[in-house]
Formats: C-alpha cells, sequence, structure tokens
C-alpha cells in the first residue's frame, strides 16, 4: 500500500486538510494519550486558525508539516519544530545545541504498518540535516506502545528522558541522522 503514497511537505493554499486531518487525528480512540487537544477544541478554531498553521506549516524555517497522501486522500502526518541554541523546550530545560522535534504524528488505521511512517520521518530528517541538525526526536505516552512500537521500527530509541505532561507519563526517543 505505501508504493502508491506521496510523502511531502504541506503547501500553503492546503488549510483546509490540514484542518480536516488533525480533526481525525484528535478523533482516534488513543487521541487522549497521543494529542494534547481534543476533538472539541480544534473543532471550535476558526479558519484564519488553520490558514496560519497551514501557512507557518508549508512556509517556516523553523516549522514545517510533513503529511502522505494516498490517492487524493491525506492519511498521515507529521510536524517538526526547530529550536535554536538559548531557547527552552517544553520542559523548561535551555536548548544548547539545534534541535529537532517532532510533534502531531499520525496515521490513519488502515494504513498503519505499511512502511509510511518511516518515510514521513525519512522526509523530515531530509528537511531537518539540511538545516545541520543530526537527529530528531519525539515524546511518546508511556502507555501508548502501539506509537512506541512503531517509532522503534522507525529507528527511534528511548533517550533516558521521562517526564509526566499534561496527558501524563512521557518518554523521549531519538532518531539520529545520517
Amino acid at each position: 500500500m505505501s508504493g502508491a503514497v506521496t510523502v511531502r511537505r504541506v503547501r500553503l493554499h492546503e488549510w483546509r486538510e490540514v484542518r480536516d486531518l488533525r480533526i481525525e487525528a484528535v478523533s482516534d480512540p488513543a487521541a487522549t494519550i497521543a494529542f494534547l487537544s481534543t476533538r472539541e477544541e480544534e473543532l471550535a478554531r476558526d479558519d484564519a486558525f488553520w490558514q496560519r498553521r497551514a501557512a507557518d506549516a508549508s512556509l517556516s524555517d523553523q516549522a514545517a508539516q510533513f503529511i502522505a497522501a494516498a490517492a487524493d486522500r491525506w492519511v498521515g502526518t507529521a510536524t517538526v519544530l526547530l529550536r535554536e541554541p538559548g531557547t527552552r523546550n517544553h520542559l523548561g530545560h535551555e536548548i544548547t545545541v539545534p534541535r529537532a522535534d517532532v510533534v502531531g504524528v499520525y496515521l490513519a488505521p488502515e494504513h498503519r504498518g505499511t512502511g509510511i511512517l518511516p518515510r514521513l520521518f525519512d522526509e523530515i530528517g531530509t528537511w531537518v540535516a539540511d538545516r545541520g541538525i543530526d537527529a530528531l526526536h519525539l515524546d511518546v505516552h508511556a502507555e501508548n506502545v502501539r506509537a512506541q512500537t512503531a517509532y522503534r521500527k522507525a529507528g527511534f530509541v528511548p533517550t533516558g528522558v521521562t517526564f509526566t505532561s499534561t496527558i501524563g507519563p512521557e518518554i523521549e526517543m531519538r532518531r539520529g541522522l545520517g
């Protein structure tokens, strides 16, 4: 199934698709341990919010959203946020070297296990490496075994960093590039 899938960065005019896929993602049965927002919160956002989000995802040098599309349907997504030295991460720790954090990872259930997720991470990795960063980082809920397994298959390993977020206990994972 993954052979007929295109992986690419979001385009500026695709704000409706960005919105629809996000609403699909936060509607997933595992969403409460995967995302920091709810379906109701995402549905309440106006068109201007989604237009700004698509603009940032498609044009920013500090963030990029990538999607996987099967035919005309978006079936997966992941966003990467670049962190500069001297800034602080979501835990309040100072960033000392450039860092890439992957967030908002989602793959439609019927496409899980088909090889699409590693392709999303490969595309993100290329974008990040072009900016001089040598690894991808992400956080995953300690009880989200399905996601942890998928991330391990895509080359991520736990870093040993654990913390508690608004959705509960999480672990940090890292995938080196190159």
